[in-house]
């Protein structure tokens, strides 16, 4: 212990340092450059004077370490009798001696801080541990040459209150990559840790939530997204006390460093700790890593390993040259991608509202084609559809159009595109019934053009245009080439109050427009659903067994249900996404507009994201979330409550129901959120009905915030080392599902990873990780999410809607974000041992 404090010296090491350095070059042999005083920053202003190191010259080898692997453990000023200490240096000791013989090393414990101006000593050790407790343990000297040892490729890793030593070291801050908030992990708690990097060996065998008791501690700063998380401490199942750092906590995590490995974890605070068979899993996975003897990557969830740059330029005036109303995209094998406007014109285009004019809400869907190779953008081709009618309330806008786009599996021979879209032709401007189709195109592979004329139409059913909205759009493929198709419930919002839209009164000519008992809740109508069909080469198509329904069902009298029905009760699935190596589907959907829950009415807005591994009820309009019910409406009187809905046991008893009366049972839903939050839930009664009580309300998904919402699903990220080029994503993200929302601010844009045994049943994502800094919000990155898939190539591709609604402007693009973090470190020819 020295006698007198002194400030320690500034960003030793860091990136961005704004001092001169001299970069110490490390090779066998080499001497190391003379380290002066002169190269040392100034400290804050109320630093206190601070001595010039002296002249160092040091060699180590380059790496230091070598095939016989050892690892220092330094405790600082602490004595080796300190019990946790002690158990520190036992655990890591055990770990060492057991394993495969190929991963084994020895260790020596020191509490002496000179063994870093030892060359020759500090040179044999692949890796230095911390299990100090804290304080000023190094001094100048001392400190310069661990930082000559991560220069020269060292190893560290840092254990629990290691995070406190060396505290007026920027360079040290950096090397631990967080700093603990006082008074934080004063007590041990049981809490659960979200074991995110399903890849780093830290995390070798650990399951995906690993309830333990440790002394948890807040952090200054969060470092999420500056240093790579390998696993976080859920907040909720433990009391963080003051400087809490919310849904997003991490606890362990590692970074390439100063030409070096550093790996820090914040648990290890007590004693029983170090005799957990899993923290010893995690301890050694992490000196797998510092000491070389396996490799990992450490730079995938570094938010600065990203660039997204957009590929599209604004409009020329009067020419939708580059993009029309964005609303879905899809990429192909070569890597061109094609996307689609929906309908919306530009502000210089008129826009027809009037029903007695025959070119009411005609609009061009335009496809687009961006072809990597040549960074050029071609305009295939437009279809004349219903969907251009501007903003306004219910009864004036419109969101038909062209609505989605899906290649056929074999496309790159066959060009066959596949389009989802309301034609204008088949409009009815006395009764507002349109026609909704899927139709089979070819595009000519040289030119990128589609050949209108080549149209084979696959699907069509009957939709009403009197009132707006909801139409879904989705399409994907599963691996065995049956196409699912989203469709909306077709049903205003605006005759329910924002909570279940159930109200069976309001009509045209017959036809209601507010009930969606009659399109989602209805097992005889398409609308409101995710069906699901095989399409033959001749342009029909063929139902796969394990749909919902078969079409021939008996019940009450048959000729009540569509074999195309793969999952109804959804409200707006305008994407939809199947992870072709498990065939499971994903979709979101937008929920109503009630911005509170009601205990009259039920539930609050809920935007929505399921995981569906089978055919089902997913509860539109009767149960939403954790299937938590809605109220019926009476009759004549549709403002007058009714009872609560069976979520189990659902009834469609609509006067507008042509469908079974009693449906499947409800499948609770993965995700979802309202304007409180997410994943709100309640405490229920003897009969399952929640008390939609705001002020008791719980949320169980703290890490998602609502608002202005409108989900939009992603995709499950799977990654292909056979394709994998400059840009690709690492493989850190393969399985995880992307899920986000068309706004930026508190709304999601996060990977999250679901359990594979509860997934599909209801089962809440174990981890959730923000995405927002990697794809960019604001007013010039990303803002408005329209939808978002990966290139064959693991590049991810994303549209952004633009700044206004129905319509494209200057901002609205194709954008592209690619990785550039490099590959996983050591790099094989420096690993310690071959084989």
């Amino acid at each position: 212990m020295r006698s007198a404090p002194r400030q320690k010296p500034g960003a030793l090491g860091q990136l961005g340092r704004s001092r001169r350095r001299s970069r110490r070059i490390w090779a066998a042999g080499l001497a190391v450059a003379a380290l002066t005083g002169g190269l040392l920053a100034a400290g804050p202003a109320t630093a206190r004077p601070y001595p010039e190191p002296p002249v160092t010259t040091m060699s180590l080898p380059s790496p230091p370490g070598g095939s016989n692997v050892r690892v220092l453990v330094f405790h600082g000023s602490a004595s080796p009798e300190t019990p946790l200490v002690n158990a520190g240096i036992e655990a890591i000791e055990k770990i060492g001696q057991s394993g495969p013989e190929n991963q084994r090393f020895t260790i020596r414990a020191t509490d002496d801080a000179s063994v870093f101006t030892d060359e020759r000593q500090l040179g044999r050790f692949n890796a230095v541990v911390f299990l100090t407790g804290g304080g000023d343990v190094l001094d100048p000297e001392q400190e310069l040459g661990l930082e000559a040892y991560m220069e020269a490729g060292g190893g560290f890793l840092g254990v629990h209150d290691a995070a406190r030593a060396e505290p007026y070291s920027d360079w040290f801050t950096g090397l631990v990559g967080a700093r603990p908030a006082k008074g934080s992990g004063a007590t041990a708690q049981r809490a659960t840790v979200e074991v995110g990097d399903r890849q780093h060996p830290a995390n070798s065998g650990l399951p995906l939530e690993w309830k333990r008791p440790d002394k948890w501690l807040n952090w200054e700063k969060n470092p999420s997204g500056d240093v790579h998380t390998v696993a976080r401490v859920r907040e909720s199942t433990y009391k963080p006390g003051e400087g809490a750092n919310g849904a997003d906590h991490p606890v362990s995590w590692c970074r390439d460093y100063d030409g070096g490995r550093s790996f820090y974890t914040g648990m290890g605070g007590t004693v029983d700790t170090y005799a957990e068979s899993d923290f010893r899993t995690h301890l050694r996975g992490a000196l797998l890593w510092t000491t070389r003897l396996a490799r990992a990557d450490c730079k995938a969830a570094i938010n600065a390993n990203y660039r997204a740059e957009r590929l599209t330029q604004p409009n020329q005036p009067g020419q939708n040259d580059q993009i029309g109303e964005p609303h879905g995209l899809v990429t192909a094998e070569d890597g061109r991608v094609l996307y689609i406007g929906r309908g919306g014109a530009d502000a210089a285009q008129p826009v027809v509202t009037d029903w007695n004019n025959p070119d009411i809400g005609k609009g061009k869907g335009e496809i687009h084609v961006y072809d990597p190779r040549t960074k050029k953008v071609t305009l295939a081709g437009a279809l004349s559809v219903f969907g251009n009618k501007g903003g306004g309330d219910e009864l004036i806008k419109v969101e038909e159009g062209l609505l989605g786009i899906e290649l056929d599996p074999g496309f790159q021979t066959n060009g066959w595109v596949y389009l989802h879209y309301t034609p204008h032709a088949q409009i009815n401007r006395d009764t507002r019934m349109a026609e909704r189709r899927v139709s089979r195109f070819t595009l000519d592979l040289a030119t990128n053009k589609l050949d209108l004329n080549s149209e084979k139409v696959l699907l069509k059913w009957p939709v009403q245009i009197h009132s707006c909205c909801h139409a879904g759009g989705g399409m994907a493929w599963d691996s065995k080439n049956n196409l699912y198709i989203a469709t909306g419930d077709n049903n205003s919002s605006r005759f329910s109050d924002g909570y279940s839209g159930n109200n069976p009164e309001p009509n045209y000519k017959g036809v209601s427009f507010a009930d969606a008992r009659r399109t989602a809740g209805n097992t005889n109508n398409l609308n409101g659903k995710i069906l699901r069909v095989h399409p033959e080469p001749d342009g029909t198509y063929t139902l796969p067994a394990g749909n919902l329904f078969t079409g021939d069902e008996q019940d009450e009298g048959g000729g009540k249900t569509r074999g195309e029905i793969y999952v109804m009760g959804v409200r707006n699935p305008a994407r939809i996404s199947v992870d072709r190596k498990t065939d499971i589907l994903y979709a979101g959907w937008v929920g109503p507009d009630a911005g509170a829950p009601s205990t009259t009415w039920g539930p609050a807005k809920y935007d929505t994201f399921a995981a569906i591994t089978g055919p089902g009820n997913h509860g539109w309009p009767y149960c939403m979330g954790n299937n938590q019910p809605y109220r019926d409406r009476n009759l004549p009187d549709p403002t007058k409550p009714l009872g609560w809905y069976d979520c189990d046991q659902p009834k469609n008893e609509s006067p507008n129901n042509d469908g079974l009366v009693k449906l499947p049972p409800v499948t609770a839903n993965t995700i979802w959120y309202s304007p409180q939050g997410g994943g709100p839930d309640f405490p229920r009664n003897a009969d399952g009905v929640p008390s939609y009580k705001t002020e008791e309300q719980i949320f169980r998904l703290p890490w998602l915030k609502g608002g202005g919402q409108a989900a939009m699903n992603g995709p499950v990220y799977r990654y292909d080392a056979d394709t994998a080029r400059e840009g690709t994503w690492p493989s850190y993200w393969d399985g995880k599902w992307f899920v986000g929302d068309f706004y930026d601010t508190d709304q999601p844009r996060h990977a999250v990873l679901t359990d594979p045994r509860t997934v599909g049943k209801g089962g809440l994502p174990v981890h959730a990780e923000s995405l927002k800094k990697i794809v960019p919000i604001g007013n010039d990155g990303i803002k408005n999410l329209m939808d978002w898939k990966f290139g064959p190539d693991g590049v991810l591709y994303v549209l952004d809607y633009g700044r206004g609604f129905f319509t494209s402007d200057a901002k609205s693009a194709l954008w592209r974000v690619t990785y550039q973090g490099g590959a996983a470190t050591p790099s094989a020819d420096q690993l310690a041992r071959k084989g």
